[in-house]
């Protein structure tokens, strides 16, 4: 069964990777969001913190598993950590990908990032990298088995259904969690194919 998928990454520095992962047809085009063109966002981040906010809940609300696309800096993204919270809040099962293999477009790879699932907890205290899947694009053909990763991760989440509040390792021991600062998923078409 195809689920609507949510993508989340980290722009700057993956726009390109991310795309080859949306253009290499491996969700219906009417079954993706988080993506959106470099003037819409322009639009939205013009309008602010909330407006980015609404844009990224609005975005969610149609979907009903949320992938994040994990390059070198992903982990340290307010944008993506607050897209994994708001996913994991509405319900969204969730699942990691290690893009940093695939070819950016100057036929370059990229290191490896940390887990972005690391520093969230349940409240129960379970890491929710101890829940999440993370697999790698390149090593593990995305491609073919990108369809079987997103019903797993579906399928994982009912173990935990019900189970809607996350909190920061950091929070725990009385840290406030910060606001988000950085831009939130966003991608333009890229001018070259597919790079494999």
């Amino acid at each position: 069964m195809a689920r609507r998928v949510f993508f989340s990454f980290h722009y700057k520095r993956d726009a390109w990777r991310a795309s080859q992962v949306r253009n290499s047809n491996v969700v219906e085009k009417d079954d993706r969001f988080g993506f959106v063109d470099a003037a819409d966002w322009e639009s939205i981040e013009r309008e602010g913190e909330d407006a980015i906010k609404r844009w990224i809940r609005g975005q969610l609300k149609q979907t009903s598993v949320t992938v994040v696309l994990i390059g070198a800096e992903t982990s340290e993204r307010d944008w993506v950590e607050f897209e994994i919270r708001e996913s994991w809040e509405r319900g969204n099962a969730l699942l990691g990908i290690h893009i940093h293999g695939i070819k950016d477009q100057d036929q370059k790879t990229d290191t490896a990032g940390a887990n972005p699932f690391e520093g969230i907890l349940l409240k129960d205290g379970i890491k929710l990298s101890s829940i999440v899947k993370v697999h790698d694009w390149a090593l593990s053909n995305g491609r073919e088995k990108f369809g079987s990763w997103v019903e797993a991760a579906f399928k994982d989440r009912e173990n935990y259904a019900g189970e809607t509040v996350l909190k920061k390792a950091d929070e725990a021991v009385g840290r406030a969690y910060p606001t988000a600062t950085s831009a939130p998923s966003v991608i333009s078409n890229p001018s070259k194919p597919w790079a494999r």
